[in-house]
This record gives C-alpha cells, structure tokens and sequence, in this order.
C-alpha cells in the first residue's frame, strides 16, 4: 500500500465534466438527440444527471467552476440546463464529433495548462449517480495527496455485487472498506461475464472502474505524448484554430476527426507506471442500463418502481414508466416496460444490457427512433412532431418568453401556423403582426419569416407542414440570434 504523507499544497482544482455518449442502454427514454446525461430520471429530485454533477462540486474547498465538454448537437441543452441551476461554467467545449475521453481530457488538460502550469483536473462523468456527497469530497481530498506526488489517480468503487455492466481495476494490493489508501494499478478488466464478475469481487484487489480521475494537467500530458502522441498534436491544432461561438468554444474539426477514438484507460491508464487506485467505498452507479435505474429507484412492496400513468396486479419485480398513456399490466415478472410518445419497450431485466444492440439496429436501418426524440429542444424551446405523411406534417411548437427562431426561408414547403397558448409576433417578409389565441396565418413557400414571443409566458402553436419535402434541412437562415448556419 502506498503512504503518503498529510502535508501537501494544492493549486485550485479544476473540474472537467464529461458530457459525451449517447446512452443507448437507457433507449427510448434516451437517445442521440437527448442522452441519458440531460434526462430527469428521478421524479423526485427534478435534476439531470448533468445538473446534479454540477451541483456534487458545491461546498467542496479551492474548486473552480467547471469545463464542460459536450457534443456541438446539445450545446444549448447544457447551456439551458446549467441556466436552471444558476451555473456558470469556466468553459463549454463543443466537440465537432465523439472520440471518446483520452482526446477529451487531452483537450481539457491542455486549455487548463494554459492558463495555470501546475492545474489539477477533477474529471467527472455527466451521468453518475452519487450518493453521501460529503464522503465523496473525503475521498477526493485524498486523491489529491497523490496527484501532488504526480500520481495518476483513478478511484475505484469496492463491490457490492457481482456486475456485468461495470469494468473492473486491479490494484497491486488490496483495498479496504474502512482506509482511504490507494495502491498502485495493475491491470483494466472490461466488462466480464457473471461467472468472472463473481470470482472478482471475492478478491479485495478488484474494484469496479468508477470512470472519474485526479491528475495534473501537466503529468497527463506527459503520458499522454508518450503513448498517443497523435492525439495530443491533434487536439493541439483543434484548439489551435478554434471559434469563439456565443458562449461556447467550437473545437476545429479537421484536426479533431483525425484523432483516435480511444478511452483513457486504454490510451493512459493502462500502459502508465503512475497509475494509482483509491477506493471510494460509497454508493456509485453509472445507471447504465434499466436494471440499474430499477435498483436505485423507490419500490412498493412487491418491488415495483412505478412512474407515469400505472395499473397493475399480480405484478413483481417490474420498473414500468409511462410519460402520457395508461398502462396497465397483469401478472408481470421481473420486466422493463417503457412507454413514451413513438415507442415502446418490453424487456426481461436481466436483458436489459442488450438493448444497446437493438439501437444499432435501428441505426443501420435508418430508423428514426433509434436516434430521435419526437420532442427536439431548440435554443429558443422545444417542438414536438406528432403526425406526418409524405407531404404533410403537423407540430407543436413552443417558444420561451422573448425568444425568436430565426429569419428563414423554406424552398420546398409551405406552413400554417395556429395560436394556442400566448402571444406571437409574425414577420412575413416585409410585414409583420400579432396574433393571439385562436388565431392564424399562412407562411408561403419561399417567403422570409420569423416567430418571436413578446409576451410572459411560453408562446405554443400548432404547425402544419405541406410540400414536397420535408426535412429539417430546408432551411436557409438570415438571421439567427444563436450563431446558426442550420438546423
């Protein structure tokens, strides 16, 4: 086991907050267009996993307001959510595509050493759920008498189970529930089968792989140009020739793409000789599948976790969430029954880590609900396709007080728009009017428009799409107060 003394100083630390992956153990609820890491999955705390990772940080000494990383499609989910919790991030960095954390924290270590030589980074996953916050800042505190000594410091979790759907780390020595030292790694195991899961717990060398991490900026760096030297001269040109986008910082793409898609463990942590495991005996989970959102939620007595609209009898074991129709179920056992506006889920629980292929799927078949949300957030609100047919489509559009869409033109359909809720403010080309409730207009093809909300309260109408074609992509924008060129 490692000792190391209590005496350190330690420069600020600084927190990376990872918000890329899509989350697709957790389909239909999350998909591309809105991952798991933005979802409230607890009815009752009402915070995202992003959020409430934001919010783990509060009251922890010499911490620093967090970088965030996300992919360029949910910036303005992050930058709505951090506004509900009155957050204010040191940086938003909006990666032009996913290539997993090594060029992620490459990317953060490299902003952070720019600023300060000697920063420490604190990197964090967007969609964990922790639990006894002020034990996980004791254990972080520890970590950092090792980051001092130009340790790589990874934190394990001491198993309460045999789980298939957590990596496992090694350590040199074992590890206890009552100690807080660390000891050096030896090895990574991916996810294993439930027969080796269950040898490895029984070894108090293996904890499960926690996926956050305490480090210098500058010692990371070193590794990492040691054994990913592309990646670090790569990630060096994208910041290199970065954009300044509103509130964001949009990392250059050609030379982000050519980075290597590769996680930490893989490109650092395994192939270090300064790697260091502290165990984290506290409640963790990654919620990475809808057995695990079963374990961790509220049940009744038959061990039923029930949300939405439900009936049931002679049920056990079941989670079953509905988020707008009745669902009644009979004599279920053990399944995973998700409802929501396009979709549909029935799974075995002990299947649900499969779910994960079946979004593949629909990927490599071009199905739009492996990927898509009905409910697609915009940085002005949000708009919810509910009927369409080849040439006609019907929304619901809804625009948050004082905000605009932008000046666009459509070329290959026409709209209508139907005022349900609020007051519009209507800009056809050269004209421009009010409407209130009940009322409407028609925006022709190939006529500038925009849609704006003067009033208090959220402006809601109804769309009614007819053309030849009806893609997002019809578009062309002459005016946008966010900074976009497209949808």
């Amino acid at each position: 086991m490692i000792e190391i003394g209590e005496e350190f100083k330690s420069e600020r630390i600084l927190p990376v907050i990872l918000c890329g992956g899509s989350g697709s153990r957790l389909w239909p609820l999350s998909r591309e267009s809105f991952p798991k890491q933005y979802l409230f999955l607890n009815p009752y705390e009402k915070k995202s996993f992003l959020q409430k990772t934001v919010e783990r940080l509060k009251g922890f000494d010499n911490v620093q307001e967090p970088i965030i990383i996300c992919n360029e499609s949910h910036r303005f989910i992050v930058a709505e959510q951090l506004r509900e919790i009155n957050a204010t991030p040191k940086e938003i960095i909006l990666e032009p595509c996913g290539r997993n954390t090594a060029p992620a924290i490459t990317i953060a270590s490299l902003i952070a050493i720019k600023e300060c030589q000697n920063s420490t980074l604190l990197i964090l996953s967007a969609d964990h759920e922790i639990r006894d916050i002020e034990k996980f800042h004791e254990i972080i505190k520890k970590g950092l008498e090792y980051s001092e000594k130009n340790y790589l410091v990874t934190f394990g979790v001491i198993p309460s189970s045999a789980e298939t759907g957590y990596g496992y780390i090694e350590g040199m020595e074992p590890l206890s529930r009552d100690s807080l030292k660390g000891t050096q790694i030896k090895n990574f195991i991916e996810k294993p089968n439930l027969e080796t899961a269950e040898i490895l717990i029984r070894n108090k060398c293996f904890t499960w792989n926690s996926g956050i991490f305490l480090f210098k900026a500058s010692v990371f760096l070193e590794e990492i140009k040691k054994f990913e030297p592309s990646i670090l001269q790569n990630c060096e040109e994208s910041i290199e020739h970065k954009i300044k986008d509103l509130d964001f910082q949009r990392l250059e793409k050609s030379s982000f793409v050519k980075c290597k898609s590769i996680s930490i463990d893989y490109a650092v942590m395994e192939k270090t000789n300064k790697g260091i495991v502290v165990p984290m005996n506290i409640f963790w989970s990654d919620v990475g599948s809808w057995k695990s959102v079963w374990e961790n939620s509220e049940k009744d007595f038959q061990g039923n976790s029930l949300q939405g609209k439900i009936i049931i009898d002679k049920t056990k074991g079941c989670l079953i969430k509905s988020e707008e129709r009745l669902v009644v179920g009979i004599g279920l056992d053990d399944l995973i029954v998700i409802d929501t506006s396009d979709v549909l889920l029935i799974a075995n629980k002990k299947n649900s880590e499969e779910i994960k292929e079946i979004v593949q799927k629909l990927k490599e078949d071009g199905i739009s609900e492996g990927q898509e949300h009905k409910k697609i957030f915009r940085p002005w609100g949000y708009y919810i396709s509910l009927l369409e047919e080849s040439i006609w489509k019907i929304k619901v559009i809804s625009v948050k007080p004082g905000e605009k869409l932008s000046l666009q033109m459509h070329h290959h359909r026409a709209e209508h728009w139907v005022i349900v809720k609020g007051t519009a403010k209507v800009e056809i080309d050269t004209k421009e009017i009010l409407l209130s409730e009940n009322q409407s207009c028609y925006i022709p093809l190939k006529t500038k428009h925009r849609l704006s909300n003067p009033g208090k309260i959220p402006l809601k109408i109804i769309e009614v799409q007819s053309g030849s074609y009806l893609g997002e992509d019809d578009i062309e924008r002459f005016e946008d107060n966010y900074g976009r060129s497209n949808i």
